[in-house]
Parts: structure tokens; sequence; C-alpha cells
């Protein structure tokens, strides 16, 4: 890190401390995770872009390296170098996006390794090709956050508007899968969660729904159908955000206009075809669909989730749907859903049974409705790290020490995001910076 970085996050640490008070370890614990991102998993280039490992696999995902450093936007706007990395990391993400659009994770250069030799469009660049659409999401929400929270808009470059525009066509193109997707996946011999079905074509989906078409979820598991109802939410949020970026950095309205339609087409899509009454709830958003009338009543940890739906921003027309959906995803008639003697909470398909994600819990907290219910889960994270003063992929529900993935950057930048929002020191986009908001316990 530079000197100027350094003292920047000194500074904001030095804060947390002084506003946490007696929750020490949980001070000591963001402390550890906080500089760690900036100094174990960041690389700046030599072309002026930077690349960000996931942690202990040696690739760059597109969702996960912008969820890494999305919580150093709390310092963006009195330090310019974290202007600078972020600014960095979206010229590589958008970079790679006009590479191979289908692509989840890619190599620091051309050097041909893969996680697996699968069957799919190949290229030296790309690490993993599994489509996830939230993939094509991210990049947008972390540029245009980046904006909103400090003003600047260098990262709005040539090449920004042209992976914009091939994100554009690809989402159009995957609203029509079946018609016009030439995208196929197989990784032979592999557990089921790891390959598309019918011969790479994956998950079979009604046409004409508005919504896009998924191969995989953030988790990167296959989805079992094939409309992903929260990453279509977050597709609906960007498209927002590209109109914005359109009209007032571009003044482009052709591409204004084609998001807006998009947007449109998405939220219609996810209104009409991914709400299913759930006897006991009431009307509430389904995981997945393939709008013939099949769902997945359920939450997985990654992000998009059902339970991220505020943190990425999506309002549905019935807030009491919204409010439906987190009783049923917080209880244990989601089949994620865990509880034991150490904690309760979300996990996923990708991890064993009985395994609680931190990240899972970190949404639960940033999406909780009061300081009391934020804490709690703060709380309840501090005490199940295992020990080891970081986050994990996920634990045991009956004994934190039991756990995934020692190392992994995406659950640590949660949990900081987390402490940050409970210190009332989180990022302020520019219609919330008046508001002085300020939390001190």
């Amino acid at each position: 890190m530079e000197k100027c970085t350094k003292a920047s996050v000194q500074k904001l640490i030095g804060s947390v401390r002084e506003r946490l008070g007696e929750r020490v370890k949980a001070a000591e614990i963001f402390e550890r995770c906080y500089a760690d991102t900036l100094e174990t998993t960041v690389k700046e280039m030599e072309d002026g872009t930077v690349y960000v490992i996931t942690g202990d696999i040696p690739a760059m995902w597109l969702r996960d390296s912008a969820a890494q450093l999305h919580p150093y936007l709390a310092m963006a706007g009195e330090c310019g170098e974290i202007r600078r990395i972020i600014t960095g990391l979206v010229k590589r993400q958008m970079k790679y996006i006009g590479i191979d659009p289908y692509a989840n994770a890619f190599n620091e250069e051309p050097n041909g390794r893969c996680w697996s030799e699968d069957e799919t469009k190949e290229n030296p660049w790309v690490w993993e090709r599994k489509f996830e659409v939230d993939s094509l999401c991210y990049p947008v929400w972390l540029a245009w956050q980046l904006w909103k929270s400090c003003g600047c808009t260098v990262q709005f470059d040539e090449e920004f508007k042209k992976g914009v525009e091939i994100i554009l066509k690809v989402f159009k193109t995957e609203q029509r899968h079946e018609q016009d997707s030439e995208y196929r996946f197989i990784r032979r011999d592999a557990y089921f969660k790891d390959t598309l079905s019918r011969e790479g074509k994956g998950a079979l989906t009604r046409p004409g729904t508005g919504m896009i078409w998924s191969g995989f979820r953030p988790s990167d598991d296959a989805c079992t159908y094939g409309y992903l109802i929260p990453s279509n939410m977050f597709a609906a949020v960007i498209m927002g955000y590209i109109q914005e970026i359109s009209e007032k950095i571009w003044n482009d309205e052709a591409v204004r206009k084609e998001a807006e339609i998009l947007e449109k087409e998405i939220r219609d899509g996810i209104e009409h075809f991914g709400i299913t009454e759930k006897p006991g709830y009431g009307r509430v958003y389904a995981y997945e669909t393939d709008g013939y009338g099949q769902f997945c009543l359920m939450d997985d940890a990654n992000v998009p989730s059902l339970l991220s739906m505020k943190y990425i921003g999506y309002t549905g027309k019935d807030r009491e749907v919204e409010e439906n959906t987190r009783r049923l995803i917080l209880s244990e008639e989601n089949q994620y859903f865990y509880s034991g003697r150490s904690a309760a909470g979300i996990g996923s398909a990708h991890t064993p049974a009985g395994y609680i994600w931190h990240i899972a819990l970190a949404m639960q907290g940033l999406t909780g409705s009061t300081l009391k219910e934020k804490l709690e889960v703060l709380d309840l994270m501090v005490r199940n790290d295992g020990g080891t003063g970081f986050m994990h992929e996920g634990f045991f529900k009956d004994d934190p020490c039991k756990y995934t993935r020692e190392w992994f950057s995406w659950a640590n930048a949660l949990f900081c995001e987390l402490v940050l929002d409970c210190c009332g020191l989180g990022v302020q986009m520019e219609d919330e910076q008046e508001r002085g908001d300020s939390i001190c316990f």
C-alpha cells in the first residue's frame, strides 16, 4: 500500500475502534480483514489496470473482485490512491468482458490456466466460463457506486461504454436463450452442479418472460431452473444505473433507451413469473423459476440472493412480498438455512450440509432494519471466526473451527462492510450525504 493509503486505512480503523468501544475482538478482526485485501489480493498491472484474486484461488472473478473492493469506497472520497485502485479494477473488468462476456473468472495473463478442461468456447485468458448474470452486473454496480459516493467519473471511458454495449447485447440474447444463444458448457465426469444439462444448453426456460437466462448461480453451481430471480433483480437495478450514466455522462439516448426497455422487461418478468404462493407465508419471490410454473423456494448464501434485495437496491411492486420472502428464507423452510449450537444462518449447495456462510450472515446484518439486529449478527460472526481472526466460506453450525476456505477475501470484505455500517461509516451515496448519519455506541 502507498503511504497515503496506509494513512487513510489507519484513520478509518481508528474511527472503527473508537465506535466499537468494548467490542475489541470485532475491531481486531476488522483491522486484519480490511488491511488484508489490499495487501494480499490486489495487484497493479503495467497497463494501469488492477488484478484482484479471490484469496486461495489464483484467478479473478468479476463478481468477487467487485465485492472485495467495495468496502474501500468509504475511503474513496479522501484517498486518490483508493480511487485509482478501484477505477483500475473496473477497467480490467471491462477488458475481460470484451474478451469473453460469458466467462466468470479470468487469468492475470493469457496463460491458458483453467479450473477444468471444459467443453465450451476456449480462450487463454479464461479461468472458467460459467455464464452467470451477476458477473456482468457487478462491474457496473461498482463503477456507479464509485461515482455516487465521491463523484469520480474517469471509469466511464470508451472501453467501459463498449463493455456496457456488450452486456446489453448478451442480456437481450439470453432473454431468448432457447432460440438465440450459442452458449454451451459441459464439464465431463463432474458433479451435476458443475455442468449444464441438455448437452450444455442448460435448464429449459419459457421464452418471452422478459427475464434473462443464467447457466449458473453466484455460487458457480448450475441453476435448477434457468431464470435466477435474484440475479434478474440485480440486472434490473443496473439497467437503471446504465440509463443514468448514458444520460448524464455519455449523453447517449440510444443506450439509455435500450437499458430502459430492458429494465422494464426484466422487472415485469420478475413480478409476473417470479412470485408464487407459499402456505403460511403468503406471496413470496422464488429463487429460481422456469417460467412454466416450476419454482425453487430457497435462498443461497452467495450474493445476489433474495436476502440481498435491499442491499442490491431492488424494490418490487409489493413490499409485503419482500417481507414474506425474508421470513421464508430465514426459516427452516429454506433447505439451506441451518441452525446449530454455534449459529443459525444460510448456507449453500456449494458447501456441505450444515455449513453456514459468513457472507450470508453479513448480508442478514446489512439488510437488517435496526441497529440492534445488525449488532447481534456482527457479534455472531465474531464468535464464529474459528479462532483465525478472519471470515470463511462456510463453517459448521455446531463448531466454527470446522470451516471451508481459510482465505476467502469476499467474506472478509462483507464483514468489514457490516462493521462500517454498524459504526455509521459505510458508503453514502450522493442523496444520503447530507443526512450526516452517525451511530456511536
